[in-house]
C-alpha cells in the first residue's frame, strides 16, 4: 500500500488541489481532495497515465535520419528497411528496451506495440516462432510499462497481392493459418495483453478476412487504414470499394477494433467507423507528409479518438494531443475543434482501453495507479493555467510516473535505465 499527495490532479475533467491518492495491489482504492500534506509528493499537476495506442519500435533508429534529398518519402522507406533486416531478438530487445524506456519518461505507461518482425531477415522461423514478439514484451517489462503486443498478419506486398521479397519475408507466415498457428502460442500475463492486427488491405488477402475477424473477436485489433490516397486508388481499382468498405465487407469493424490513420476517408466511410476507435499519429503523418484525418468528423461521427506516437519523430503525447486540434486548425482555418478534456480522453481513458486496458486511464477509485507528475515552474510551464497544460507542456515536463502503482520515473529520470545511453548503443549497434 502506498499513499500518495499531488499538489494538483485531474479528476473527472475537472483540477482538484491537494489530493490523497491511495493504492493497493497496485489498483486505487482511495481519491480525496483537500487533504492535509501526507505520503509520498507528486507535484505539479498530476495526470492519468498516457497510452501510446500506435507503435513500431524500431522506427525510432530512423529519427533525424531520413531527411537527405529535402526527405523523400524513399530516403525513409530505404533505412526503415534497413533497420528491419538487421534486426534480431537480442538487439530487438535491446532497443525496444530503451524506447520503451523513452516512453515511461513522456509518461506513457502502456503502449500498442504494431508487431511484424516475425522471423529472421531470410523469413526462416527462429526456433522460438515468437522470439521477436517476446523480446517486445521482456523490453516492456524492463522499462516498466505495460504492453499490448498487435501480432500482425502481413502476407502480401500490394493490394493485387504480390509476394513478399526481400526484407518483406520476415513479416510473412505464409497465409492466416500460419499466422493463426505462431498467434496461438501468445498468452496474456501480466503488464501483458495480447491482441492482433493487419497491417493494412495492401498486406491482407480479403481471402481469410472474414475468418480473421471471428478468431480475434473480442480482442484489440488494429489495421493502418487509408493512410495515402495510392492505398485508396489501388484498392478501389482492384476490389471496387474503399479499404474502409472491403474490411466493413468482412466484418472486421467491432467495438474493440481500431483504425490507425484513417487520413483520407469518404463520408460513407467516416459513418462506418463512427462505433469503433480510431488512432491519429500527427506526427508521424506530419513527417511523411501523409495528410491531415478528419479528427473531427469522426468524433463527430461517435469514434473514440486514440494517440500514437507510430514510427517515434518524436516520443511526447502533448505534441500529439495539440497536433490532433492545430492540424484541424490549419485545415479548416477555425480554431477550436476539440476541449481539453476531450484531447486528454483521447491521450488517456480511449487509448488504453483500445488496448486492452479499459481499467486504467483515470485518477479514481478501481483505476490502474497510473500517475504522471507535470512540472508547472519549467520555462514551457512557468505562467501557465493548469487546464492548457496540453497546449503548452512537452515530454520534457514530466517530472515522475506511477505504473500500476510502480514509481518508473523519479526526477525526470528513469529508475533503472539510463536511457539516452541505451538509446545511443542499441542505435549505434543496429546501424553500423
Amino acid at each position: 500500500m502506498t499513499v500518495f499527495h499531488a499538489t494538483l490532479a485531474v479528476m473527472n475533467g475537472k483540477i482538484q488541489r491537494n489530493v490523497r491518492i491511495k493504492e493497493e495491489a497496485g489498483l486505487i482504492t482511495e481519491v480525496t481532495p483537500d487533504t492535509p500534506v501526507e505520503g509520498h509528493p507528486l507535484n505539479g499537476l498530476v495526470l492519468p497515465g498516457f497510452a501510446n495506442a500506435h507503435s513500431h519500435a524500431f522506427h525510432r533508429a530512423l529519427r533525424g535520419r531520413t531527411h537527405g534529398d529535402r526527405g523523400t518519402f524513399w530516403t525513409w522507406r530505404e533505412l526503415m528497411y534497413k533497420v528491419a533486416g538487421r534486426l534480431d531478438p537480442d538487439s530487438y530487445f535491446a532497443l525496444a528496451t530503451a524506447v520503451y524506456g523513452e516512453m515511461a519518461l513522456a509518461g506513457i505507461t502502456a503502449v500498442g506495440e504494431f508487431h511484424y518482425l516475425h522471423h529472421g531477415p531470410d523469413g526462416t522461423p527462429y526456433a522460438d516462432p515468437n522470439a521477436m514478439g517476446n523480446a517486445l514484451i521482456a523490453a516492456a517489462r524492463e522499462a516498466g510499462i505495460r504492453i499490448t503486443l498487435l501480432d500482425t498478419v502481413y502476407l502480401t506486398s500490394s493490394v493485387d497481392g504480390k509476394p513478399l521479397e526481400g526484407v518483406q519475408r520476415r513479416f510473412g507466415d505464409g497465409d492466416y493459418d500460419g499466422w493463426h498457428r505462431r498467434f496461438d502460442r501468445l498468452r496474456d500475463d501480466d503488464g501483458v495483453r495480447i491482441g492482433a492486427a493487419l497491417h493494412s488491405v495492401r498486406a491482407a488477402p480479403v481471402d481469410g478476412m472474414s475468418a480473421f475477424a471471428q478468431r480475434t473477436d473480442g480482442l484489440p485489433v488494429h489495421v493502418h487504414l487509408s493512410e495515402q490516397p495510392a492505398e485508396n486508388e489501388a484498392c478501389q481499382a482492384v476490389h471496387g470499394c474503399s479499404p474502409t468498405e472491403l474490411l466493413d465487407g468482412a466484418g472486421f469493424w467491432r467495438p474493440m477494433t481500431t483504425a490507425v490513420h484513417a487520413t483520407h476517408l469518404s463520408d460513407t466511410d467516416i459513418t462506418t467507423l463512427g462505433g469503433g476507435f480510431v488512432c491519429l499519429c500527427p506526427t508521424t503523418e506530419r513527417d511523411l507528409a501523409d495528410g491531415i484525418g478528419p479528427g473531427r468528423a469522426l468524433a463527430g461521427a461517435g469514434a473514440r479518438l486514440t494517440l500514437g506516437s507510430d514510427s517515434h519523430a518524436v516520443i511526447d503525447m502533448f505534441e500529439e494531443a495539440r497536433g490532433t486540434e492545430l492540424d484541424e486548425r490549419l485545415a479548416t482555418r477555425q480554431r477550436g475543434h476539440f476541449s481539453a478534456s476531450e484531447l486528454l480522453t483521447a491521450a488517456t481513458a480511449d487509448g488504453q482501453a483500445s488496448l486492452g486496458w479499459a481499467d486504467a486511464g483515470e485518477i479514481a477509485v478501481g483505476r490502474r495507479a497510473d500517475l504522471v507528475a507535470v512540472a508547472l515552474d519549467s520555462v514551457r510551464t512557468a505562467g501557465t493555467d493548469p487546464g492548457g497544460i496540453l497546449f503548452a507542456a512537452t515530454a520534457a515536463d514530466v517530472t515522475d510516473v506511477i505504473v500500476d502503482g510502480r514509481p518508473v520515473v523519479t526526477g525526470g529520470r528513469h529508475r533503472t535505465i539510463d536511457v539516452p545511453a541505451a538509446l545511443h548503443n542499441a542505435i549505434t549497434e543496429v546501424l553500423s
